[in-house]
């Protein structure tokens, strides 16, 4: 073996491998030379050629000859599994040929594959086993991300025999270049027999939509919410086969299980071998010390005897838990799932695997998802992925060694922590076609949700998508306007790694086809109808030939290229196994359900507000005027703005933020509201805070959203509305409504600052005894006066259209109190608006009650009921 190359391109998550592989036979006869690549076996391989001496033999994908149906049944009772049953499995590819005296061959293979994002990173493997010296040895990866990256890591080799302890081969220089061109370069010498490479990727993700082409992929991670409470029954094999480190290390890796568990969980422990055994008969018990405790006891003394009833464990499990969502009513908030583990097949009751998997797809009722794990290489591998594939979970299998608990530990991690249910995504049903599955049970902290379509026009300008989704008691609801004419932004041609490869250049059409095939083989596996499994495959197959994808129903012959016509030969490299992984997070299709444009944000335009420096005015419809006034706060300074807590539980408080004056200009300094923090007490204590950059709602569990996009999220009478870069609406229980518009500069002169404006939209459920700046005037009206000479004042005609006489004295009859104003105009909702208004000077002194001092708050949520500052002013 003179060289052994792989060379992979990473665009987007999804990864282009080429490996070569060139062998020498520099002896006087012909010998046998044999290529043998180990890929992940979620890949589809896309292309094979050998080159020996001057001859060319090409790979062309052809449909598979259809089985007989006792071969077919023969290979569907097989008790099969990947070469490599652990996180990274693997499939072997191999193919030969022979090399005649004093001549070199080249093989070369491409295959595709989706990364997955497990725990909030993305991790590449390349298997490199030559099985022999090799002269040059190089791995080359080219990785381009439009979104960037929070880290980057790559490992050392590792010896996959001596996983476990993570052994390393020996010192790799990396270094990165350009577009995070991350080349490995080893130089000749020996080289380890069985050895790989990974690289993990953690990228700052939240909402990717990537558009080329007439093609879109839209990835979905969205972080920094609060996990739901999940009710999880874990099913534990002690048939006798689990006797020694199986057992040992599935105890040790539950103990550690248990302790991650939070206090709102609720949880139960069934053992089975040929009977089965219930920690808890009958219900779920919640999480504390004493439950915990009692817990590991149990599993402690848990002994490997008997054998392996599957069936009725399953039945007792899904029935604890339809028993304890029947009687709770917790489907809207919290998440339900099975944990199931064995190391081998069904020996006592039910052994059908068909039986089987009716049963358990009747006792579950689409309710919770099923999770299977199978420890050693002696499980019904098709069993347990098929059972976790209907029933909304993923198997996963554990290979019997020293890591075997760590694994375990860490297939948990993937789903212990719940962050939504029921997330759908919507796309305009006049704007796109052919869109993957769109709604999913369950998503997962640290997972991705990936859907890909085409699109129908493409001159739109724009696509729209909304995401709604469900998060404990809150509704989630994401809206999105992307680009559609991006093609400097998604164009990698020119780019490290893109020299070669046109497939490459339509990356998200490759990932468009790459997750509809897998979609099409878990719905093949997952049927009964021999009519619709028919109807699955043809349609996987049509476009496993166009997009030259090796399937389950696709098998790759070798043709020699020659100058008149290609000439078949009869040996065909080994893909048995490959591209039969389907996804783990499985989901539905469901039709389109949101209009081609979305209606633009309309909000109700309320002049009663405090905007800008900050500048208030206070809107009497009943009287036909406007009165304003301004607060010189200090930085820091919290302004309640309203007080209602103790009638309608609302306050209102506003923090502001300093920056210098404009030059020329009478003030000394500017301030801002740089935070507003709302404040409902009824039915349940909850806050909204709001800044330029963020929204934080927090109802007992905490959710925060950023304000460069748009968001609907509802929550215990509360409902918070974002428009992206715009404004942010708050109701409260329908009969209140706040309005906070966000002030972004993108280039800030000295005395700018990102900033909020508050506006009052709707106050109906605000009580009479409303206070604080703005809050006082809503049920109290005003009267407009005049005082030429400083005598007895006469009413104005408010109903008069010529400007008041600059020379008498205007005040404002306000609660009995005489206030000075003159006429102003002002500039509200980011100039949009003009009002004309009676401006009160000082502070504001003499309008409101007592001082403006008065009105500062201890802290952003001080509702003002610990000193009683209504009964002092």
């Amino acid at each position: 073996m003179a060289e052994f190359t792989v060379k992979s391109t990473i665009i987007s998550r999804y990864a282009f491998t080429t490996v070569s592989c060139t062998m020498v036979n520099s002896g006087f006869e012909a010998k046998e030379g044999t290529f043998e690549m180990q890929i992940p076996a979620a890949a589809f391989i896309s292309n094979f050629t050998m080159i020996i001496g001057d001859r060319i033999y090409h790979g062309e994908v052809t449909a598979k000859e259809k089985k007989t149906s006792n071969e077919d049944k023969q290979r569907n009772n097989k008790h099969s599994s990947p070469t490599d049953g652990g996180e990274n499995r693997a499939e072997t590819f191999k193919a030969s040929g022979t090399i005649p005296r004093k001549t070199h061959a080249i093989f070369m293979l491409h295959y595709e594959e989706l990364l997955q994002r497990h725990l909030g990173k993305y991790e590449y493997t390349v298997s490199v086993r030559p099985q022999q010296l090799v002269g040059r040895l190089r791995v080359e990866v080219n990785i381009l991300e439009n979104s960037g990256f929070s880290s980057l890591e790559v490992l050392p080799l590792q010896n996959s025999k001596q996983r476990g302890i993570k052994k390393v081969i020996g010192p790799i220089l990396l270094p990165l270049r350009y577009m995070v061109n991350l080349l490995t370069s080893l130089g000749a010498g020996p080289c380890p027999p069985v050895a790989s490479s990974k690289g993990v990727l953690v990228m700052g993700v939240v909402d990717i939509i990537v558009i080329l082409n007439g093609y879109f992929v839209h990835y979905f991670a969205p972080q920094n919410l609060p996990p739901l409470p999940k009710n999880v029954v874990f099913v534990l094999d002690s048939s006798a086969s689990m006797v020694g480190a199986k057992l040992r290390q599935t105890k040790d890796a539950l103990f550690t299980i248990l302790r991650d568990l939070r206090p709102e969980d609720h949880f139960n422990i069934v053992g089975f071998s040929d009977r089965i055994k219930v920690w808890q008969k009958d219900h779920l018990e919640p999480v504390t010390p004493n439950n915990i405790r009692d817990a590991k006891k149990y599993i402690h003394n848990i002994s490997p005897t008997g054998g392996t009833n599957i069936n009725e464990a399953v039945q007792t499990s899904a029935k604890l838990l339809n028993n304890y969502i029947a009687q709770n009513d917790i489907d809207a908030r919290s998440v339900s799932l099975i944990i199931f583990l064995t190391d081998g097949r069904p020996t006592v009751g039910e052994m059908q695997s068909s039986k089987i998997l009716s049963n358990t797809k009747e006792a579950i009722r689409e309710k919770f998802c099923l999770f299977t794990i199978g420890i050693g290489n002696d499980v019904d591998y098709k069993l347990l992925e098929r059972m976790s594939l209907e029933n909304c979970g993923m198997m996963r299998q554990i290979q019997e060694d020293e890591d075997a608990a760590a694994q375990l530990k860490g297939f948990y991690d993937e789903i212990g922590t719940p962050l939504l249910s029921d997330i759908r995504v919507d796309y305009p049903k006049d704007s796109v076609e052919q869109v993957t599955q769109n709604l999913f049970p369950n998503y997962f902290n640290g997972s991705e949700i990936v859907i890909a379509g085409k699109l129908i026009e493409r001159n739109s300008g724009k696509l729209h998508v909304e995401v709604t989704a469900s998060n404990a008691n809150k509704y989630i609801l994401l809206k999105t306007d992307v680009a559609i004419d991006v093609p400097s932004k998604n164009d990698i041609r020119g780019s490290p790694g893109m020299e070669d490869g046109k497939e490459a250049q339509n990356y998200a059409e490759r990932a468009w086809s790459y997750l509809t095939i897998k979609e099409l083989l878990t719905s093949w596996l997952k049927s009964d109808d021999s009519e619709e499994r028919q109807h699955l495959m043809d349609k996987a197959k049509s476009l496993a030939l166009t997009y030259n994808f090796i399937t389950p129903f696709t098998s790759l012959k070798m043709k020699e290229l020659q100058a008149d016509r290609p000439k078949e030969i009869h040996a065909s490299p080994s893909t048995e196994g490959i591209g039969e992984t389907v996804q783990s997070l499985q989901g539905h299709k469901v039709p389109p359900g949101v209009s081609k444009q979305p209606d633009k944000e309309r909000i109700k335009i309320s002049k009663t507000s405090a905007d800008g420096d900050p500048h208030f005015v206070i809107d009497f419809p009943s009287s036909k005027l406007a009165v304003c006034f301004n607060i010189d706060g200090q930085p820091g300074d919290i302004l309640r703005l309203v007080s209602d807590h103790n009638e309608s539980g609302v306050t209102v408080n506003g923090q502001l933020i300093g920056a210098p004056a404009p030059p020329n200009g009478h003030k000394k300094q500017r301030t801002y509201f740089t935070t507003i923090t709302i404040l409902s007490n009824k039915p349940e204590r909850s806050y909204v805070e709001i800044t330029p950059t963020k929204v934080i709602l927090d109802d007992g569990e905490r959710l925060i959203l950023p304000c460069d996009r748009s968001a609907t999220v509802g929550s215990s009478g509360l409902e918070v509305s974002i428009f992206a870069n715009s404004n942010v609406t708050v109701a409260i229980h329908g009969t209140i409504s706040f309005i906070i518009l966000i002030h972004q500069y993108k280039n800030p002169a000295p005395y700018q600052r990102n900033h909020l404006g508050f506006y009052i939209s709707n106050s109906k459920g605000l009580s009479p005894h409303s206070h604080g700046l703005l809050g006082q005037f809503l049920y109290h009206e005003v009267k407009l006066t005049q005082d030429p000479l400083g005598g007895s004042p006469q009413l104005v005609s408010q109903n008069s259209t010529e400007e008041p006489n600059p020379r008498p004295v205007n005040v404002l009859k306000v609660k009995g109190r005489l206030v000075p104003v003159v006429w102003k105009q002002r500039k509200i909702y980011n100039g949009e608006q003009e009002v004309d208004c009676w401006f009160a000077k000082n502070n504001a002194d003499k309008l409101i009650d007592g001082d403006y001092k008065d009105y500062l708050a201890a802290h952003p949520f001080d509702t003002g009921t610990s000193f009683g500052m209504a009964n002092r002013l």
